[in-house]
């Protein structure tokens, strides 16, 4: 309930009951690979060891599971700068994945590497410090492409910046073959909450207003475009579709399949 905005107790609860769920709720964290054939490219990094050994923190258990190793990854697609996205590209101070080359907004890179911003936005100091923490050894090593604006960074992947949640924060359409998919990083945290009702921020929003005003407009283009999207913190694997529902939306996950097509 302390999370979030624009609503109350007792509307967050029926919204919850509605979806099988009491509070508090457990967040997925999920990030993404793309093997383009080409390129190994990871979609956001999990919190790696910054939340502690049971929060987060088995993306690389899961890559050598799919068949993968750190050293093969060739790119990093950052949505924004928050330690539960971040977090997984640096242990014990060491870049992760040393043949990467990290993607990420500008205005992220300008924001939370400037420990003056904790006090001119009234953000907490630690989130600048964890993020000097896993950027920097890839900036030292230079290894980082910023970007600004929309920006075709690899073969059928482009940028879209969706400043709200951060200065800076991006998703990322990959097509392929006439599909494609979006990445939304967090553009929604909780789906049974703002799915319904996309007005209701979080806590976490550097400018909580622009949140909500680019998840309407998120929300909107997917339901119109029928794009498959996948989100950070959306329920294990995080991907599906959106459809109109009530005066909202509603979240609608892939089937799982085993078999090749």
């Amino acid at each position: 309930h302390t999370l979030l905005s624009n609503t109350n107790p007792t509307e967050t609860d029926r919204l919850l009951q509605k979806n099988f769920l009491t509070n508090p709720v457990e967040a997925s964290i999920n990030a993404f690979l793309i093997d383009t054939g080409d390129q190994q490219v990871l979609v956001d990094t999990g919190a790696g060891t910054f939340f502690g050994p049971k929060l987060g923190g088995k993306l690389q258990t899961s890559l050598k599971a799919a068949g993968y190793t750190p050293n093969e990854i060739d790119a990093i697609l950052l949505t924004h700068i928050h330690t539960d996205h971040s977090g997984g590209l640096v242990e014990a101070g060491q870049r992760v994945f040393p043949a990467a080359t990290l993607y990420v907004g500008k205005p992220d890179v300008d924001f939370w590497l400037d420990r003056a911003n904790a006090t001119r936005f009234n953000v907490a100091e630690k989130y600048f410090d964890e993020a000097a923490k896993t950027v920097k050894p890839y900036l030292d090593a230079g290894k980082v492409k910023s970007f600004s604006g929309k920006t075709a960074l690899l073969p059928g992947i482009t940028a879209h910046p969706t400043p709200g949640h951060t200065p800076g924060h991006s998703c990322y359409v990959a097509a392929s073959k006439g599909d494609r998919i979006e990445f939304w990083g967090d553009i929604v945290h909780f789906a049974s909450v703002q799915f319904p009702k996309p007005e209701i921020t979080v806590a976490y929003d550097v400018d909580a207003n622009a949140a909500a005003a680019q998840r309407k407009k998120q929300f909107a283009r997917a339901e119109a475009s029928r794009i498959l999207v996948a989100g950070a913190h959306l329920p294990f694997p995080g991907v599906g579709h959106l459809r109109a529902a009530d005066q909202g939306y509603a979240w609608v996950p892939v089937d799982y399949r085993w078999r090749e097509p």
